[in-house]
């Protein structure tokens, strides 16, 4: 019988620059036409946010943002080594990476034998642009669990080989983050790709809002997966590796409410309120929360990235287990919230 631990990070692409640069997302949100003239001015912005922004324009609560993600993700990386999986699954978005206009997928397993990847532009560890970094993958894992799915009624594609694109930022910066301190990443990877960005994966290229020629309802894309049928699908994923013989990291790679994909909040700040409602569900085990989440509001908060955490919520529902730890941390200034899970095997 296989052992399964579950896990949940971030994958947030700053966190991977420098800490003047941190905030670079809201300096271009505001830059939005559209946006209320009052909304330009600091003194008009909700308290905590200027507080946040400080009078360095959020130079020292970067610093600050970032020592709380990185002290999360090396406690993640320790539960990793501790439980020493045999690969680790990684639920992730693709956001116009490898689903574009010739194939949009609900969702894709990446049964792939290797991954090559290098690490972003202008880097926080002054790595060249040619630096490459590579993975195992696992073949026969990725195709057994495309043929358990399949066989449960998800019919789930998967690939052998990129398409457009070596692989997504959300499993390399994933990677590039529980290994922060490059020591090396020893395990392989399934990447298991939710496209999270639905109606905007290429209307809006999985990115931010176009300003200048926004798309109009009739150019938008089909909706992504519902957040039910992606936490049925994180379930069948728990029941078909505890029936395996491996050793298994089932994890969700992103962050929960973006501020560009927020339009109620000018695209400034996350929807945190929304945000931690479902996070106390998550901690409490009220998973029934999430599998009935409407995928309306999942839009309306701008939370298309946490249909990652769909899968992982109906992971922890099949097994019956409650986080061991779970930590959110919120923002104002910095785009995302971000929420860090651990739930291991119950001994």
């Amino acid at each position: 019988m296989g052992e399964i631990l579950a896990v949940g990070i971030t994958h947030y692409p700053p966190l991977a620059g420098r800490d003047d640069v941190m905030a670079w997302i809201l300096k271009r949100m505001l830059q939005n036409p559209r946006l209320p003239e009052k909304y330009r001015r600091v003194e008009n912005w909700p308290e905590a946010m200027r507080a946040e922004w400080g009078n360095d324009e959020g130079l020292s609560s970067a610093r600050k943002h970032r020592e709380r993600l990185l002290q999360s993700l090396r406690k993640a990386r320790a539960q990793i080594d501790e439980f020493h999986p045999d690969f680790v699954l990684i639920w992730g978005d693709d956001q116009y990476e490898n689903f574009r206009e010739d194939v949009i997928p609900p969702y894709c397993i990446y049964a792939h034998e290797s991954f090559e990847f290098g690490s972003p532009a202008n880097n926080i560890w002054n790595e060249p642009a040619d630096k490459k970094f590579h993975l195992a993958g696992n073949v026969a894992a990725g195709k057994y669990l495309a043929g358990g799915l399949i066989d449960a009624g998800f019919d789930t594609a998967y690939s052998y080989k990129p398409l457009h694109h070596p692989l997504g930022h959300a499993f390399t910066n994933a990677i590039l983050y529980l290994d922060y301190e490059r020591k090396g990443f020893p395990y392989p990877i399934v990447p298991f790709a939710i496209n999270c960005y639905g109606r905007r994966v290429i209307a809006q290229r999985g990115g931010l809002p176009a300003f200048e020629n926004p798309p109009s309802e009739a150019q938008l894309d089909p909706p992504a997966p519902t957040p039910r049928r992606l936490f049925d699908l994180g379930a069948a994923t728990a029941r078909i590796f505890a029936k395996s013989p491996w050793r298994v990291a089932l994890m969700a790679s992103s962050g929960w409410s973006h501020a560009f994909l927020t339009e109620k909040n000018h695209y400034l700040y996350p929807d945190t309120p929304a945000d931690r409602t479902l996070f106390d569900a998550l901690r409490s085990g009220n998973y029934d929360a999430w599998r009935n989440y409407p995928a309306a509001s999942v839009e309306e908060s701008g939370q298309q990235e946490i249909l990652n955490w769909m899968c992982l919520a109906g992971v922890l529902a099949e097994l019956d287990r409650k986080p061991a730890s779970a930590e959110f941390i919120d923002t104002w200034i910095f785009n995302s919230s971000k929420c860090f899970l651990m739930a291991p095997p119950v001994r």
